[in-house]
């Protein structure tokens, strides 16, 4: 009788779970509860990152939940950590441009080589810095805080940020950037915009992925993804925008893609729920 007692609780927390279409792989080491980006280079592998008050460390974890390897950052601050993506050759990079208030003046991006194949526990960044042309005050009026970000994607040699909008009334609006992925200091060029929905909780972008084939762009917020497709060149703004409601309620902070269909996701720890990885599967 016991036994069925906990089956049927088991199954009870199952079906009240939070995770929405979200298919759930492995809680997240504890040490990750502000886990922030995230990056697939190999199979059943990932390596992640943590936000604003955390240390300056890349952390690989296997899709059991196992801490694999931690890298402390050289020549790094995390000041607010906020996204990570890849190149054709595996170098990662380290979005520096967490900017709730937007008053930074150091935005940066921190490029690391391969640290799949990085013997040690230390590993040296070089710094793109980056700054937006269009904000001239720090901060700017409340109506105009749209230069926080937490996205971004590397493409054909450029890094494409996506802001997260902060401002007050909340219009959805996210603007999108791109710098090149080199060492140096860089103004970032505006590429367009995209207006994601108009609801402040869900509507906001935090964090960015492009499909290995480059054929699909995917924006994440909280319980919300937004896929681009058909786009021309550079700019995904212009091609076909589709929401999907994954109907999760936790702190969604980051998505990568495992192959062309496959993404991968994970949410902050917060209030008894989340700090977890899962999957989903777009042509599903």
């Amino acid at each position: 009788m016991i036994k069925v007692i906990v089956v049927l609780i088991a199954l009870f927390f199952i079906g009240c779970s939070n995770y929405g279409q979200l298919t759930f792989i492995t809680k997240l080491p504890k040490k990750l509860d502000e886990n922030s980006g995230i990056v697939s280079l190999e199979n059943s592998k990932i390596w992640l990152i943590e936000d604003r008050g955390n240390t300056d460390h890349i952390y690989e974890v296997n899709f059991e939940g196992d801490l694999l390897k931690e890298y402390k950052v050289k020549n790094a601050k995390n000041r607010d950590w906020e996204d990570l993506t890849s190149d054709e050759v595996g170098n990662v990079y380290i979005g520096d441009f967490g900017n709730n208030s937007n008053k930074r003046r150091d935005l940066t991006i921190y490029k690391i080589p391969n640290p799949s194949l990085v013997p040690g526990d230390k590993i040296a960044a070089e710094a793109i810095r980056l700054s937006y042309p269009e904000q001239k005050e720090f901060p700017p009026k409340a109506e105009n805080f749209s230069y926080d970000a937490e996205a971004m994607f590397y493409r054909k040699g450029y890094l494409y940020i996506i802001t997260k909008n902060r401002a007050t009334p909340f219009n959805g609006k996210a603007l999108v950037y791109s710098v090149p992925a080199r060492p140096g200091v860089h103004q970032a060029q505006l590429i367009g915009t995209i207006t994601t929905c108009e609801e402040p909780r869900t509507c906001i972008v935090t964090s960015a992925a492009i499909s290995p084939d480059g054929k699909k762009v995917v924006l994440l917020g909280y319980g919300k993804l937004w896929i681009f497709t058909d786009f021309e060149k550079d700019d995904f703004t212009k091609g076909k925008m589709k929401t999907i409601d994954l109907g999760a309620t936790t702190q969604l902070e980051s998505v990568c893609f495992m192959d062309d269909t496959t993404l991968l996701l994970s949410d902050e720890a917060s209030h008894g729920t989340g700090g977890n990885l899962y999957s989903f599967e777009l042509n599903k």
